[in-house]
């Protein structure tokens, strides 16, 4: 190839490059044109980060939250109670948990137990209603009357509970506080739903039967009566009892102290 040749082909490809070049610049200004014209897509807004509100559970807390189920499941109370002392290790500050064990000690006979569990709840909120429950029903089993009247009495402030002053009634009787006592049943005797509350007793045939709640009120209103030597008065009431049930084992064997004489010494 001659010099000539060769400089016709480099200015050939010259050029053609710059014609290239132009096209390419007029076809990027052409689609820029375009993107300038379309609308812009919105773009998606990010998923807000939720927190994780929950407290986080421990490895430990979780086995032994499905050894305490798995036990119950099986009525091995015993295993029930050891996952619950484990659990309550776990997680110190859980009343929950403290409550479900002074529960399982109420219910197997073990009021000492369940009266030093609930003092537990109750020195951390002395208005747990549950834990003053057991603790009321734990001292009475110990024959600790004064201090279950005074967990009954806690309880009744807090609820208004007509049970409670029911509770409440015997166990002033059972202290020889007859006045007290005599005034928590006239309470109940004049709340609305006297007529209709219950409470279990033994029945002449010795089986366990309901009666009215008033029934028990006023028998024990007759049994004041008697131990503060008002036997007429006792005996009225006694009868008023039994007109309203007559298989009232309770009152009759009452009634028959207000028939008995005193017998004087030779």
């Amino acid at each position: 190839m001659t010099i000539r040749s060769l400089v016709f082909v480099i200015c050939a490809l010259m050029v053609t490059s710059s014609f290239a070049q132009k096209k390419k610049k007029k076809e990027d200004e052409h689609r820029l044109m375009e993107t300038a014209t379309q609308p812009v897509a919105e773009q998606p807004k990010p998923a807000p980060i939720v927190k994780d509100t929950l407290p986080k559970v421990s490895v430990l807390t979780q086995h032994f939250a499905r050894k305490y189920a798995t036990a119950l499941q099986w009525n091995d109370y015993e295993v029930a109670k050891d996952a619950l002392y484990d659990l309550i290790i776990e997680n110190p500050g859980n009343d929950s948990l403290i409550f479900d064990l002074a529960v399982y000690y109420y219910q197997n006979q073990k009021a000492a137990s369940a009266i030093l569990v609930s003092n537990e709840l109750l020195a951390r909120n002395p208005k747990n209603i549950g834990a003053l429950e057991i603790a009321g029903g734990g001292y009475e089993t110990l024959g600790v009357l004064d201090k279950s009247l005074q967990s009954y009495e806690s309880l009744f402030l807090l609820t208004n509970n007509i049970g409670t002053l029911y509770k409440m009634a015997f166990l002033q009787y059972r202290l020889k506080r007859y006045k007290e006592s005599g005034a928590s049943a006239d309470i109940i005797l004049s709340h609305k739903d006297v007529e209709t509350l219950k409470a279990s007793y033994t029945a002449s045939d010795k089986t366990q039967k309901d009666y009215p709640i008033k029934v028990a009120v006023v028998n024990l209103k007759g049994m004041i009566a008697l131990d503060q030597g008002d036997k007429l008065g006792a005996k009225k009431l006694f009868e008023q009892v039994l007109a309203m049930a007559p298989d009232f084992a309770l009152a009759k064997e009452n009634l028959a102290k207000t028939k008995e004489t005193a017998v004087k010494p030779k």
